[in-house]
C-alpha cells in the first residue's frame, strides 16, 4: 500500500524540521494560525534551498471563503505560474461558486496554469455542497489529489464521509486525510477505514526570544501573544512517520505468498 505523510509549515525552521522528521512532502504556507495563506517568494526559495522532498504551495490570497473576486482570482493564477517557474512541485488550491458548487471553470483554467504540477484541492471540498458530485469533477479536471477532513471539524467525526470518498475515489484521486491528524488518528483511521495518506501539522508553541516585552500592547489574534510562535514538532511527525511504516508492514504481511506453479 502507497502512504504519504504531509506536513503543512510556515517556516522555513519547520521546513527543516518536518523533512528531518520524515515527512513525504510539505505544503508551504503562511499564517498557519488562519488556516494558511500564499508564502512569500523569499521564504518558498530558501525552503527549496534545505529540502530536497517535494514542496507543494498554498495558493490562497487571503483568510475566509473560497468565492474569489476577479482581481483575487487573477492573483491565485499569477501565483501558480509564479512558483511553477521557481520549481514547486505542486500546488493547493481551490475555488467554489455562490451556490456552494465547485468553480470548474476556474479550477481547468487554473490546472492548465498548473502545467506538469500536481494539484491538490484544498479544504474548500469541506464547505462544497456536495462532496460527491465534487470528487467527480476534481477527477474529470485532472486534479490528482483532494485534501479533506470529510466535511467535519476533524477527520475522525468526518470519517464515515472519509470512507466513502476512498471507495468512490477508487485509486482515481488521492484522498489526502487532513484536519486533527496525529499518529494515534493515523493508526485508527489506517485500520478504520484504510486511508493511507495523511495531512498534518504537528506543531507546537514555542516561545519568543525576546526578553523585553511590553504587556500593554496587544496586535495578535486573540488568545494568542506577540510572544508565541508555531513550530513544527518533529516527535509529533516522527510518531506519525512510524505509523504509517508500521501500517504499510501490516498489509504486506497481510497479502499472501503466490505459491509456484507445480
Amino acid at each position: 500500500m502507497r502512504t504519504r505523510l504531509e506536513v503543512c509549515i510556515d517556516s522555513v525552521e519547520s521546513a527543516m524540521i518536518a523533512q528531518e522528521g520524515g515527512a513525504d512532502r510539505l505544503e508551504i504556507c503562511s499564517n498557519l494560525v488562519i488556516g494558511g495563506t500564499t508564502p512569500g517568494v523569499s521564504q518558498f526559495k530558501q525552503i527549496r534551498k534545505v529540502c530536497d522532498i517535494d514542496l507543494n504551495v498554498l495558493i490562497r490570497p487571503r483568510f475566509g471563503d473560497f468565492l474569489y473576486t476577479d482581481a483575487e482570482f487573477q492573483m491565485i493564477a499569477e501565483d501558480i505560474r509564479l512558483f511553477r517557474e521557481l520549481g514547486a512541485d505542486g500546488v493547493v488550491v481551490g475555488c467554489l461558486k455562490a451556490d456552494g458548487s465547485l468553480d470548474s471553470e476556474r479550477m481547468k483554467f487554473l490546472r492548465e496554469q498548473a502545467g506538469p504540477m500536481q494539484m491538490t484541492l484544498h479544504r474548500a471540498f469541506d464547505v462544497c455542497r456536495d462532496p460527491y458530485q465534487t470528487l467527480e469533477e476534481a477527477v474529470s479536471l485532472g486534479i490528482d489529489t483532494i485534501l479533506t477532513s470529510g466535511q467535519a471539524p476533524d477527520c475522525i467525526n468526518g470519517k464515515a464521509v472519509l470512507k466513502k470518498l476512498l471507495i468512490q475515489a477508487d485509486g482515481r484521486i488521492e484522498i489526502l486525510v487532513g484536519s486533527g491528524v496525529n499518529a494515534e488518528v493515523i493508526r485508527q483511521l489506517a485500520g478504520e477505514i484504510h486511508a493511507s495518506s495523511f495531512h498534518m501539522s504537528g506543531k507546537k508553541m514555542i516561545s519568543s526570544g525576546m526578553e523585553y516585552r511590553n504587556p500593554e500592547v496587544h496586535m495578535g489574534l486573540p488568545g494568542i501573544g506577540e510572544f508565541d510562535i508555531f513550530r513544527t514538532d518533529q516527535e509529533e511527525i516522527r510518531r506519525a512517520r512510524l505509523v504509517l511504516e508500521q501500517q504499510m508492514n501490516q498489509d504486506l504481511i497481510a497479502i499472501p505468498e503466490e505459491r509456484e506453479s507445480d
